[in-house]
């Protein structure tokens, strides 16, 4: 879709909903016009309009916490775009990663469920020992337990596919994920560092299927 065929408010305006393309939360929800929303197109950086300052905003000029941006896309009806980012910093003004920090309703039924708040939670039992924390129990052993719990894992991972039970598999799947992330938290290992390793990886797969066809 090319910018002509946006639909723009009568202030000029498209909503833009930044989001975290590792993460995949929300960030943000600014305003582009069709030069800043250009300018972002260009230079791969999110650049928004202010509607407080009435002036083109690059996010990270002054801060520089600047959002690279993956992606762009509009939705169905042209009025909206998500914005999808690599960040190198805090989204909102307050310092915090995403300016949606203020919980209104949650279900009791329905826990949301992320690897960033998992990964979280995870670094909490390093830091805080919670009495009785399978988790805390893992960071206190060190990395030798930890290390042979991901060993134990994996096998249990190979026992169930190799059995062709893919139920038990997701379940071993999940307890070696978990025991991969604590391995993680122990190493100072992030998401991130696992988001650009792997996209590193495609696009070296990229490449080589590109060099094949020609």
């Amino acid at each position: 879709m090319e910018i002509e065929e946006l639909k723009f408010d009568q202030r000029g305006l498209i909503p833009a909903i930044v989001v975290d393309a590792v993460t995949k939360k929300v960030l943000t929800l600014a305003y582009m016009n069709r030069e800043s929303l250009a300018i972002s197109m260009e230079r791969g950086l999110t650049c928004f309009w202010s509607r407080s300052r009435q002036e083109l905003w690059l996010k990270g000029e002054t801060s520089g916490n600047y959002q690279h941006i993956v992606s762009i896309t509009a939705d169905c009806d042209g009025d909206a775009l998500v914005v999808m980012v690599e960040k190198d910093g805090p989204a909102c003004h307050t310092g915090s990663d995403s300016c949606f920090i203020h919980p209104v309703w949650e279900s009791d039924e329905r826990r949301e469920f992320s690897y960033e708040g998992l990964l979280e939670l995870l670094k909490g039992r390093k830091t805080e020992k919670k009495e009785g924390s399978y988790t805390t129990y893992l960071f206190e052993k060190g990395l030798d337990k930890i290390l042979k719990k991901v060993g134990e894992e994996s096998t249990e991972v190979i026992i169930a596919a190799k059995a062709g039970d893919k139920r038990e598999t997701v379940y071993e799947i999940a307890d070696l994920a978990y025991h991969v992330m604590v391995l993680m938290v122990e190493m100072g290992i992030s998401l991130e560092d696992i988001h650009r390793e792997l996209a590193s990886r495609h696009v070296i797969d990229h490449k080589v299927k590109q060099e094949k066809m020609t």
